[in-house]
């Protein structure tokens, strides 16, 4: 990796980011993985861009499959998120309990909130592959005072400060 790679990759650790699992499911099978390269592009339609890397093992599952969720993950989750980094080939779905929405892909039930979508355009820039993905379901978790985030090449887990009593 050359000089700027190497400190540009330094900044972005630098920059936190919400943890999330992206899944999917279809005629390439049940998948996940972690991600923080996720963000909101509008509301009109709702879509959102989820960046996975091309040499990643979920990749190709994504792009057949052609649907999403992303399952933001809580700090409680902090466990689930470092199982579906990793590159062992456990069973990451068991232990969790799941549901499925609109497209079918697997949901966390315990998750702060996850958007079911369909991919409706791909880019390939550079190492990664941008996937647009309309959102065509949101559900809202129970518990949604709690996140966890990617900083340092570490999660952190965040806990809303609670309203001060007036």
């Amino acid at each position: 990796m050359n000089d700027t790679a190497t400190i540009f990759r330094e900044g972005m650790s630098r920059l936190g980011a919400a943890v999330n699992l992206v899944t999917t499911d279809g005629p390439e099978g049940r998948h996940g993985m972690t991600a923080s390269a996720v963000c909101s592009i509008t509301d009109q339609p709702p879509t959102l861009l989820v960046c996975v890397n091309r040499q990643n093992r979920s990749h190709d599952r994504f792009n057949a499959n052609g649907k999403l969720c992303v399952n933001v993950l809580a700090g409680r989750h902090e466990a689930l998120a470092t199982a579906f980094a990793s590159r062992g080939s456990e069973d990451r779905f068991s232990g969790d309990t799941w549901i499925r929405l609109a497209t079918g892909a697997p949901v966390l039930e315990s998750a702060v909130v996850a958007f079911d979508c369909r991919i409706v355009e791909r880019k390939v820039i550079g190492t990664h592959s941008v996937f647009y993905a309309q959102v065509e379901a949101t559900r809202l978790g129970a518990e949604p005072a709690e996140a966890l985030v990617w900083f340092d090449r570490r999660f952190h887990p965040l806990t809303a400060r609670m309203p001060e009593k007036v």
